[in-house]
């Protein structure tokens, strides 16, 4: 079923709680919440459409949401994004509307000629930024929003309920019924994996929201916001995020270990002696926990410690995944201390200090530490000493 944002304005969207991974990479425990939304006035607007998997049930969402208004067509669909997790569903649409006229920008109809078979110039008007829609009471104004994340973006300001339809901009992983959940966690892993490499692009977009009142921000993915916390709450943590500040004091601890040993157990070590200053650690396999829980700790974290095992006098496979991932998202402004391990040949330290050195304002702190196969007494001094130099400002 549908459900309310205001009184006219309703979330026709779907939740899809069988999907397991988004993009095909990024976990999902919880599924993926597709939002739709539907303006009620004299004229009836809906904002995107939805995933091919969810497209019945969205169908049916918005005949609830028409029947119980006293409506029967749509007469517009404004397309902000072109990705298919939300453009998947508008030949549907169109053929159960014939009549309805589609509001998007020059970039997303050019995409529609790449998605989509069928000719839809006919029925489509371009919108750039500054463009206004009158629907009745309620009046879209667009706003472009290029490379949050696709360069085809637009998001619309509504004036008269104050509400902000953002695009994939303040989305998260998880379906829309986790209300309870932490919003940050979620939405720090999706904005870090998704939209991260496009900082200075959403510091542009919250430049232009800033002389907008807002009561409502309408994210295409998660929940309507506010949720728990006050709007400025959720603007605040994406200033943050997009200007690649740390959020918290703290550690993540990254480590990739071939055998389970000494590797990892150097890796285990150091979260324990950080934690026994009281300090904030997150901890990631990279071999075999979500690699991207790992790219959510490096940005929220104002320091990092990589471990890895040397691989074929390089480095082994899931650290340089890792780093690599880093890098495309634009990893900067941190502090990051190195330990390695080899039997006979250690490389990885060699490795991750080439990504490292590529990384803007990134100190790499002194000691490298080297271990041998496995953690040994005589290993913990040289822990600990890179503990402190890491922890010394």
């Amino acid at each position: 079923m549908y459900k309310e944002v205001t009184n006219t304005i309703l979330n026709v969207g779907v939740s899809d709680p069988c999907i397991t991974l988004f993009e095909n990479q990024y976990e999902l425990p919880e599924g993926m919440a597709y939002n739709s939304y539907l303006i009620v006035d004299d004229k009836v607007c809906l904002m995107d459409s939805v995933d091919t998997d969810v497209t019945d049930e969205w169908i049916a969402n918005i005949d609830a949401a028409l029947s119980d208004a006293g409506k029967t067509e749509i007469d517009y669909l404004v397309v902000q994004h072109m990705e298919p997790d939300h453009s998947g569903s508008i030949l549907t649409l169109v053929k159960k509307f014939p009549k309805v006229t589609i509001y998007t920008s020059m970039g997303a109809q050019n995409m529609m000629k790449q998605f989509f078979d069928e000719d839809l110039s006919d029925r489509i008007t371009t919108i750039k930024e500054g463009d206004t829609l009158e629907l009745g009471s309620h009046k879209l104004s667009f706003i472009a929003a290029p490379m949050v994340h696709w360069p085809e973006v637009m998001m619309t300001y509504e004036a008269s309920e104050k509400v902000l339809f953002a695009a994939d901009g303040f989305g998260k992983f998880g379906v829309r019924g986790a209300e309870a959940d932490d919003w940050a966690c979620e939405a720090r892993r999706y904005y870090f994996n998704i939209v991260g490499k496009y900082g200075a692009q959403v510091q542009a977009v919250l430049k232009k929201a800033e002389g907008l009142e807002l009561e409502y921000i309408c994210s295409l993915h998660g929940p309507v916001l506010p949720e728990n916390e006050p709007l400025d709450f959720y603007i605040e943590k994406y200033k943050i995020w997009s200007a690649y500040e740390p959020e918290d004091e703290g550690v993540a601890i990254c480590y990739a270990s071939i055998h389970d040993q000494g590797t990892k157990q150097a890796a285990l070590k150091l979260a324990e002696m950080l934690e026994a200053k009281g300090i904030k650690v997150g901890v990631t396999d990279l071999a075999n926990d979500d690699i991207h829980e790992g790219v959510e700790d490096a940005f929220r974290y104002d320091k990092m410690i990589l471990c890895a095992s040397s691989y074929d006098a390089d480095l082994f496979p899931p650290m340089t995944q890792f780093l690599n991932i880093l890098k495309i998202k634009a990893y900067q402004k941190r502090r990051v201390a190195l330990v390695e391990n080899g039997s006979w040949a250690p490389s990885a330290a060699r490795v991750m200090k080439s990504y490292v050195e590529g990384f803007k304002d990134v100190t790499l702190v002194e000691p490298v530490v080297t271990v041998r196969s496995t953690l040994k007494d005589a290993d913990v001094p040289k822990l600990t000493e890179l503990v402190d130099a890491l922890l010394a400002q």
